[in-house]
């Protein structure tokens, strides 16, 4: 298996390419950005893409879907709830001052239980609310993995103070879908370094501070 985490963009988001080399197969996870070195990439390693999958829709992890989509072909899954947000692109490009990417809306739901991602490797859909409404981690249970868009960081919590931001929800999600997994789950959030569930559970501070 290829698992290759890299940050994209100026807000240095986590891009996941992971690969089944047996399958010639991949996926992409959050391609924000600096789609050119994505795809180089996919080629280098002699992959397909099967799927672009977004864990929310603010433009530092969605911008490049469509780019990569157009490359490869690959469809693009961002759960529904988050539509809103992808209608407010011009607005969030203006938040951070770069041109607004063209996006178009996914060609699957990112439902809760849904499986995803590579035959052999394959990832649930967690819908965990509150960084944003759509907000989704993908749980691949074998390989003692989870992909935690922006809802859980090493040390920190996905903020909450934007559109759709909801700081009861973010934590019930945390609480409820998250912190349910064995602790020795790897985490790779959506910005920053690699981190764990027990590691979080003992030390995140937003999280000691709600007691949980």
């Amino acid at each position: 298996m290829i698992l290759e985490t890299f940050p994209v963009g100026p807000l240095q988001c986590n891009c996941t390419l992971m690969g089944d080399e047996e399958a010639g197969e991949a996926i992409v996870i959050d391609p924000g950005d600096e789609i050119g070195r994505i795809h180089q990439r996919l080629i280098e390693l002699g992959l397909k893409l099967k799927q672009i999958l977004v864990t929310h829709a603010h433009i530092d992890h969605v911008g490049g879907a469509l780019k990569l989509k157009k490359l490869t072909g690959a469809p693009i899954l961002l759960n529904e709830n988050d539509l809103p947000l992808l209608k407010m692109m011009e607005m969030q490009a203006g938040w951070l001052g770069i041109a607004t990417p063209e996006v178009a809306p996914p060609d699957d739901n990112l439902a809760d239980g849904l499986q995803v991602g590579l035959d052999r490797y394959p990832a649930e859909v967690l819908h965990t609310p509150g960084h944003t409404p759509g907000s989704i981690c993908l749980h691949l249970a074998p390989l003692k993995l989870l992909i935690a868009g922006d809802t859980l960081f090493a040390g920190s919590i996905g903020r909450t103070d934007l559109p759709g931001g909801n700081s009861g929800q973010i934590i019930e999600s945390i609480q409820t879908r998250l912190l349910a997994l064995p602790d020795e789950t790897k985490v790779l959030p959506g910005h920053g370094p690699a981190t764990s569930i027990g590691r979080e559970k003992s030390s995140n501070p937003f999280l000691r501070m709600f007691n949980l």
